[in-house]
């Protein structure tokens, strides 16, 4: 992980390529709904049903991310799925394909909240693009409860990132190490997300995927009431140069990272 800062509210529209919004396919709603309303202190609204029932998480009134339900008969990995920002949806898919990606829902209507498409990259990798029309997406950032960064975890980053660049104009930063396989990807100027290669490390269930980060006040807190809650400690809080960070998964198994930023 690198640069993870959210320090004040996002932009009212997002630039091309940021991080806009953050969802989750579950099969069980309810129980879903509750592990991370006590965990986050998150309240819920209705969404969109284009893919089904749908729920989006409000912190204070703000909406945060959202919780959708799988259809019964699909047995897909649950899994926190970034989605991408973009100003021309029906481009961003085109050039997905083009440079060897896949395109596996939309582009599509999601009333008249805005337009998406679920992807994945080259190795695998699925994420989402979102083009903002009545939902703007994530609308609060820096404080508990919120995501504060999104993280590529893949074989190598070279060729990755070369997709991630070509698809959405980011520029790259990488990390110059030896033995340190990391590219910052910069929208508009600033961080807004990493590839980390980490080889043959991968989980063998899960293969390239997106982490999203959520923002806590204090891990150690956060990791007990999470543990209270059924969820599961992958990786117990360990200090890194960005905050206290642990690696957890809820009931259902969707992987997520905790970050306690330094004050």
């Amino acid at each position: 992980m690198t640069e993870a800062r959210g320090s004040a509210a996002p932009p009212a529209r997002h630039t091309p390529g940021t991080p806009c919004w953050v969802s989750l396919m579950v099969h069980g709603m309810a129980a879903t709904r509750e592990f991370y309303g006590s965990l986050f202190g998150w309240e819920f609204v209705p969404g969109p049903q284009h893919l089904g029932p749908y729920v989006r998480a409000l912190l204070d009134g703000q909406e945060v991310a959202g919780i959708g339900q799988l259809p019964p008969d699909r047995h897909l990995p649950v899994a926190w799925t970034p989605y991408l920002s973009s100003d021309d949806i029906d481009l961003t898919a085109e050039t997905v394909r083009l440079c060897g990606g896949t395109v596996g829902v939309g582009p599509l209507d999601a009333g008249d909240a805005g337009r998406l498409v679920i992807g994945s990259d080259p190795a695998g990798a699925v994420f989402g693009v979102w083009q903002a029309a009545a939902h703007l997406g994530t609308s609060v950032a820096g404080v508990p409860g919120t995501p504060a960064w999104h993280e590529l975890l893949t074989f190598e980053t070279v060729s990755v990132a070369k997709f991630y660049e070509t698809v959405f104009g980011y520029e790259e930063e990488p990390v110059v190490s030896a033995d340190f396989d990391y590219v910052t990807l910069h929208a508009g100027g600033r961080p807004v997300a990493g590839l980390h290669g980490v080889g043959h490390t991968l989980p063998r269930d899960r293969g390239p995927h997106w982490m999203t980060y959520f923002e806590v006040a204090d891990a150690t807190a956060a990791i007990r009431l999470l543990t209270d809650l059924g969820g599961h400690v992958l990786r117990p809080p360990h200090d890194s140069p960005h905050g206290r960070v642990a690696t957890v998964a809820d009931p259902e198994g969707a992987r997520f990272a905790l970050i306690e930023n330094p004050r």
